[in-house]
């Protein structure tokens, strides 16, 4: 019986404050544990991502852009920081910076995102991407 074939890649957004953790230090500290995610939408796909998983890095905030592309570096597991309820974390490490950010406000510009979670759910913290949606920031960025 051949061997099974793994799931293909999905892509992902995470969003994060630039005053609480910015891409530079991401990069500097080589990645980090992804915690702290307390919404069980969110928390939901952080159980959905896999090892290999290119993901989006946005700056919330006042900057409001996406800086960088990371990957997930690990299964998903058990949050440490929790200290009480069934919450999810995962690895995930610095890929590369985009040539220059995207901002949000371009993003929404865009026809071709206008069914991106960023846009219809923007207070989600952890999100699902389409290859085509991911492809389309990043051409934005002008990688």
């Amino acid at each position: 019986m051949p061997a099974a074939k793994p799931a293909p890649a999905r892509t992902w957004l995470v969003k994060q404050e630039p005053e609480d953790y910015p891409w530079e230090q991401f990069v500097r500290e080589k990645g980090t544990l992804w915690t702290g995610v307390r919404n069980f939408q969110a928390r939901n796909h952080l159980r959905a991502m896999q090892p290999g998983d290119r993901v989006l890095y946005y700056h919330s905030g006042e900057s409001r852009e996406v800086v960088g592309i990371a990957r997930v570096a690990s299964a998903p597991q058990a949050d440490p920081t929790a200290t009480e309820g069934d919450w999810t974390a995962v690895s995930l490490a610095p890929v590369e910076p985009l040539p220059k950010p995207v901002p949000l406000s371009a993003i929404k510009a865009n026809p071709k995102l206008a069914d991106l979670a960023l846009v219809r759910q923007s207070r989600l913290s952890v999100m699902p991407v389409s290859a085509a949606e991911f492809a389309e920031i990043v051409r934005m960025a002008g990688a």
